[in-house]
């Protein structure tokens, strides 16, 4: 097939929406999205149906010692080391279609199509679906991926509970998800990974493919700030240690540091909590964590160096004593420069409308890109919803996206 035949295939947009439909029936809600938590029985439905798909098309399924999946492609050589798509299917409880399920299946749909066309690349494809990447019921996120990648220790990840205190090996077990293959790096060529943009920038700017050049980073704090607890009615304003006068300044300078920086810096305040926590109390204790982040390194460091100032500054001004416990550390991701001209040379030629972007919320990509050469796509979602049960995405765009990845894979597999 020549190089202009082979630019002239596209996937079959009808039946990657189909596909998406059928998933998001394994754990349907009420209110149309999914929950499909990690290792319970609607993942079991959905990994399942995915195992059944890919060995339709003629893959090789294995599963690893995580739970992680891989369906694999055979190519003209099948030493070569394989490129490899993917992303996720489980989701938050109230989770939408298309976050993590849509990754997964257009690396389906590459291989559907490239089986339409009896193109055989050099070297295998593989489609991967990555466990427990949201991290809602076994904490922290990304364990598949991390595993595999070597950031999280097997046998440690095994021993997380959930809630219930139900362990993930025990649940992996249970559903039939604990697998004999090593979950450990192994030679790729390199990793793409569709997604929702799960924001509002591409849909806000008019575009229909995002061309990630890598992932931002981000710091995850706990503030802790000591004051004396008092009744709220005798006691005048002056006399107040009230934990609340410093941390107000202090969030405002959080918001004035992501202005500064604009426009991709943030800082996010996710939960406040006072202790005793009694309304006709000044508490004694102010708890509030903190999520700063933007993709240069330099510069996040900067804004951690500037919040350490303020907080020592505004408490120390009222007499209160604090704390600042960094818990995460998420350092800048810069994709691979000959996977992000795959993803921009195919979008270029296909004709889309497309700019270059950094992804503000993490995913297996994350990982993966420390070990091998990756890159990502994004697609529009409407109003930037996700994590969401009205999330949603217009078929043309998914459609778009997974020709993109198509592509892609093509430039980097060989034909």
């Amino acid at each position: 097939m020549t190089e202009s035949e082979l630019m002239h295939i596209r996937i079959d947009g009808d039946r990657l929406w189909d596909s998406l439909m059928q998933m998001a029936r394994c754990g349907a809600t009420d209110r149309g999205g999914c929950n499909r938590q990690a290792l319970t029985d609607e993942d079991k439905e959905g990994r399942d149906l995915f195992r059944r798909w890919c060995e339709e098309a003629g893959c090789a399924v294995t599963v690893d010692a995580i739970g992680n999946m891989f369906a694999r492609r055979t190519g003209e050589d099948n030493a070569l080391p394989p490129v490899l798509v993917g992303s996720h299917l489980d989701t938050q409880p109230t989770g939408g279609k298309f976050d993590g399920a849509y990754g997964v299946l257009a690396g389906l749909e590459v291989i559907r199509t490239l089986n339409d066309n009896g193109i055989r690349t050099q070297g295998p494809v593989e489609v991967a679906t990555w466990t427990n990447e949201e991290g809602c019921r076994f904490n922290p996120a990304l364990i598949g991926s991390g595993v595999w990648s070597g950031v999280f220790d097997l046998e440690e990840t095994y021993a997380i509970p959930d809630k219930s205190g139900k362990t993930m090996v025990a649940e992996l077990r249970r559903i039939g998800y604990l697998g004999d293959v090593p979950a450990k790096a192994r030679p790729l060529r390199a990793a793409f990974e569709a997604h929702i943009e799960q924001g509002p920038i591409l849909e806000q700017e008019g575009h229909q493919i995002g061309v990630l050049t890598g992932i931002q980073g981000l710091r995850w704090y706990d503030l802790v700030i000591e004051g004396e607890a008092c009744h709220a009615g005798p006691t005048p304003m002056s006399s107040r240690k009230d934990p609340f006068m410093a941390a107000l300044p202090i969030l405002q300078g959080c918001y004035d540091l992501a202005g500064r920086h604009a426009p991709w810096g943030r800082a996010t305040f996710g939960d406040i909590r006072a202790e005793p926590g009694a309304r006709n109390t000044v508490p004694e204790k102010l708890v509030v964590s903190i999520d700063l982040r933007h993709p240069d390194a330099g510069v996040l460091d900067e804004m951690d160096r500037a919040l350490r100032d303020l907080v020592s500054r505004e408490c120390k001004s009222r007499g209160l004593d604090s704390s600042l416990e960094e818990l995460w550390h998420m350092p800048v991701t810069t994709f691979a420069p000959e996977c992000v001209d795959a993803v921009r040379q195919a979008t270029r030629e296909l004709g889309y409308s497309h700019m270059e972007m950094v992804s503000g919320a993490g995913h297996d990509s994350l990982y993966l890109a420390a070990v091998v050469p990756t890159g990502m796509i994004f697609v529009p979602c409407e109003n930037g919803l996700s994590h969401n049960e009205a999330e949603n995405a217009k078929p043309e765009d998914l459609e778009a996206g997974c020709n993109v990845l198509l592509h892609a894979v093509l430039r980097i597999a060989g034909v």
